[in-house]
């Protein structure tokens, strides 16, 4: 038996001991709710009431993954890859592919491993651009210098580049040349071409060598991109040299591909440079605004309110911007490996596949992280690959913006025209309502008609925040939107309930889009609130159970570690108080309707400092968790009593651990300084305006007798 066949028997027998546990649960639970409706006890009714609402919730969370499981190992067991063979065939007619890099003060070491990703992808037919959205006119020299070292980075790489690209063009041409000029001598033209691959070989392998950097997400780029590629030009340069059977035609086939390997058109392009172009400080404006400007001609034109970008006749064009059949987005901190592309767009091209929108390989983390925090919230992030995968079995894929291949016909097919707040008139085609914009973005296009698709195979990775202060800003990004997208969600639904799929999106994708509000808000009532008579029932672990062992199981399959599961747990924990946090930025939109501005998640040395008010907060849910445990063991709450004192000890794990005693306490000192400051100067200030009115008046009436 396969392992993946192995995998879909265990899967399912979880599946079928989650589902008796929870049906026992449910009919020892019921029948609590039905006595105290039947005694007429209100308090108790709604007390119930809401503990099996809560209870449902987990519960639902509990049977999207081990589904998701299941989609997962199918689509494993189904999957069959391209050979290289097909992909070579299918590239030497490959579309045109757009690769759109979106930059906001990055570290240039960071882009520049992520534009070479792009640019060194085995597909013949690419423009990589850096979507450069830093101030135009920076404020610091240090910002001064990193717009500078932003702006000059593609013009340095397209050098490097353009002259490996010579050789091997030079190469080519010279072969198409003999190849005219009569029959061909075979095997001292496979000779050369072996002696090409050796030299590409040696240009990796030189660039691997003299790559400066030493962390985890260096050696990544170093093994997966330069080191990789480098050993399968080894390996074609062996199979030349001693196979001996390659024909003309395969050698034509392969002059073409070496010499489309180094082949690329690198740029940049700065939106807010002009007064016509969203200056909106978000990703996905940074996006539309270059994604509104593909396959047309353009030029600049100096007006009252500043420089615009115009379109124009192509002789009198100042920049061009080459049509794209696809275009691949891929985040500052993310990198692609080497037959990304091909896979992707191959994929895209089958028969059958026209209307999917977005293929893309949900990311991985970078392996090898120092930080506990950053390997755990890392093995979190791997997880969730698998969840994306079983989406798809179900097709309930959601986009997932930090790297993926969109069709340029269903981008164009959601393209809307609004006006911003500067009265400008912009396009959209990747919604900014929210922050999770590519979230929002699925629903659009499943609106309409699209597909999306998670392709088998880790191809992606992008850089997990190293410490809690970025990570806080990350996870809480993540949590805010999902409410605001909802109502789009059910009111598509609504409108049409008998469409196909509309089964999963009601189970996954609503789940998707309230989990993070369902499970944390569950978790403090549960934990501020003793509902002792039904947290004793034996069921209720017995739900979680297949859940937690399975988790674990697919935690040490991805080269983690069991010890890893509680941690993942006290992960989450600490998480609680960031998600909610996130949740109510959702809560307060709504109400508002302000749009909420787009925060970055950090990427810079050293550590991010946490607000103190998220810290403190860590703190607080400690110091509740040792004074409810004792309280509630006093008063014959044991399953409460155990429960608390069990997440008592989680904390203080986080707080020793992931987020450090010392990093704590000076994120607080930090945190509360200035607020400190500002309320003794606010003091100072009643008492000066205090003692200058006792000044004037004792002035205008004279001195006063005690």
């Amino acid at each position: 038996m396969s392992e993946g066949k192995r995998e879909l028997w265990i899967t399912w027998a979880g599946l079928g001991l989650t589902l008796a546990a929870t049906a026992l649960f449910a009919r020892e639970g019921v029948g609590i709710l039905l006595d105290r409706l039947a005694a007429g006890e209100v308090g108790p009714i709604i007390e119930q009431a809401v503990f099996l609402a809560l209870c449902a919730g987990i519960f639902w969370g509990s049977f999207v993954y081990l589904l998701c499981r299941r989609g997962y190992f199918k689509r494993l067991e189904a999957h069959r890859p391209a050979s290289a063979d097909e992909l070579e065939a299918f590239l030497l007619d490959a579309p045109p592919v757009a690769f759109l890099l979106p930059s906001y003060k990055e570290d240039p070491e960071v882009v520049r491993q992520a534009i070479l990703s792009c640019a060194l992808q085995e597909y013949p037919r690419r423009r990589v651009t850096l979507l450069i959205d830093d101030p135009c006119d920076p404020r610091t020299p240090e910002d001064a210098a990193g717009l500078a070292a932003a702006r000059a980075l593609p013009a340095r790489i397209q050098a490097q580049l353009d002259q490996e690209a010579e050789r091997y063009r030079a190469a080519r041409d010279a072969f198409e040349a003999r190849r005219a000029a009569g029959p061909l001598e075979l095997d001292r033209e496979r000779g050369l071409l072996a002696h090409l691959h050796d030299e590409a070989a040696a240009w990796f392998e030189g660039q691997a060598a003299a790559h400066p950097g030493r962390a985890h997400t260096d050696r990544l780029y170093v093994d997966q991109v330069l080191l990789a590629r480098a050993a399968r030009h080894r390996a074609q340069a062996a199979r030349l040299r001693v196979e001996g059977t390659a024909t003309a035609a395969d050698l034509a086939r392969g002059h073409a591909l070496l010499a489309a390997r180094f082949a690329v058109e690198l740029g940049s392009f700065e939106r807010k440079r002009y007064a016509n172009l969203s200056h909106e400080p978000n990703k996905a404006m940074n996006l539309n605004s270059y994604l509104e400007l593909i396959g047309k001609d353009l030029r600049e034109a100096r007006r009252r309110d500043g420089l615009h970008l115009v379109p124009t006749d192509p002789e009198r064009a100042t920049l061009r911007v080459p049509d794209a059949t696809y275009v691949v987005t891929l985040d500052a901190d993310s990198i692609l490996l080497p037959d990304y592309a091909a896979r992707l767009v191959h994929v895209m091209e089958q028969r059958g596949n026209e209307r999917v929108a977005v293929v893309q390989t949900p990311y991985s983390a970078v392996p090898g992280a120092t930080s506990l925090v950053e390997r755990v919230a890392g093995a979190t992030t791997d997880m969730q690959y698998l969840i994306h995968q079983g989406f798809t079995h179900y097709d309930a894929t959601f986009w997932v913006g930090a790297n993926a291949v969109l069709r340029r016909a269903a981008l164009q097919d959601i393209r809307v025209e609004v006006v911003d707040d500067r009265g400008v008139r912009v396009a959209k085609f990747i919604q900014d309502l929210t922050v999770i914009e590519d979230t929002e973005s699925t629903i659009d296009l499943v609106e309409r008609g699209w597909r999306l698709l998670n392709y088998p195979a880790r191809l992606s990775y992008s850089a997990t925040p190293p410490d809690f202060g970025a990570l806080l800003i990350q996870r809480r990004r993540w949590a805010n939107g999902g409410l605001l997208i909802l109502p789009k969600l059910l009111g598509l639904l609504v409108r049409d309930p008998l469409r196909p799929g509309a089964a999963a999106m009601a189970f996954m994708r609503a789940h998707y889009l309230l989990s993070l509000a369902l499970v944390n808000v569950g978790y403090l009532a549960l934990l501020f609130w003793p509902f002792e008579a039904s947290i004793r029932s034996p069921w209720l672990p017995l739900t979680a159970l297949p859940y937690f062992l399975l988790y674990g199981r697919d935690l040490v399959r991805q080269g983690y570690r069991w010890l890893d599961l509680p941690r993942v747990y006290a992960l989450n924990l600490m998480l609680v108080v960031v998600n909610l946090g996130g949740v109510l930025k959702s809560l307060e939109q709504a109400v508002t309707g302000a749009l909420l501005p787009f925060q970055r998640t950090p990427k810079v040395e050293g550590r991010t400092a946490a607000p103190a008010g998220y810290v403190l907060a860590q703190v607080g849910l400690l110091a509740f968790c040792l004074a409810a445990g004792p309280l509630a063991l006093a008063a014959g709450n044991h399953a409460h009593a155990a429960f608390s004192l069990l997440n008592a000890v989680v904390f203080a794990y986080v707080l020793c651990r992931f987020m450090g005693l010392a990093a704590s306490v000076e994120d607080v000192r930090l945190g509360l300084g200035p607020a400190v400051v500002s309320a003794r100067a606010g003091v100072a200030r009643r008492v000066r305006s205090a003692r200058l009115r006792r000044a004037a008046v004792a002035s205008a009436v004279g001195p006063v007798e005690a």
